[in-house]
């Protein structure tokens, strides 16, 4: 299980603004690409714990910019999970250029566990076990997990 995911992607043009800058939002998606490629290469997906009744929502979200991002850049999205409680867990970001490795931002994002009704509940402790060994999991950098992500024909970008 990776104690860190790296996903690439590259800037599409609806995602900047009329300058070629990115809109300031979609650092948000980029994470969710990021938190959900975590996920998966831990061993499930969103999919497969919704499917189980583990229901999770963004409760808090920080974003701090140091660099823009421009249209067509190669961007790598770096996703370490913090911390795993009874009810929620929380992701650090690093959202940087594929090409020259500066840093355009820092990020950090908190789910809590609700159930179908939108109800605050306790994550199910085998899904709690499973989340704090993909978080303690020790890994080098050669096994850092890269996910590629496509652009809508399925071509790897």
């Amino acid at each position: 299980m990776p104690s860190e995911t790296v996903s690439e992607l590259r800037v599409r043009y609806a995602e900047t603004d009329q300058m070629g800058v990115v809109y300031h939002a979609n650092y948000l998606v980029w994470c969710e690409i990021g938190r959900t490629d975590f996920i998966r290469y831990a061993g499930r997906s969103y999919a497969d714990l919704e499917r189980e009744g583990v229901l999770l929502a963004v409760s808090d979200a920080s974003l701090r910019f140091h660099a823009s991002a421009r249209y067509d850049d190669p961007i790598r999205v770096h996703t370490t999970m913090t911390t795993v409680g009874s009810r929620g867990m929380s992701f650090a970001y690093r959202i940087v250029r594929a090409d020259t490795g500066a840093l355009l931002v820092s990020a950090a994002t908190t789910l809590v566990s609700i159930n179908r009704d939108g109800k605050l509940c306790a994550l199910p402790r085998e899904v709690r076990h499973w989340l704090q060994a993909a978080m303690h999991q020790e890994s080098e950098p050669s096994d850092v997990t890269t996910i590629l992500a496509s652009d809508a024909t399925g071509h790897a970008i």
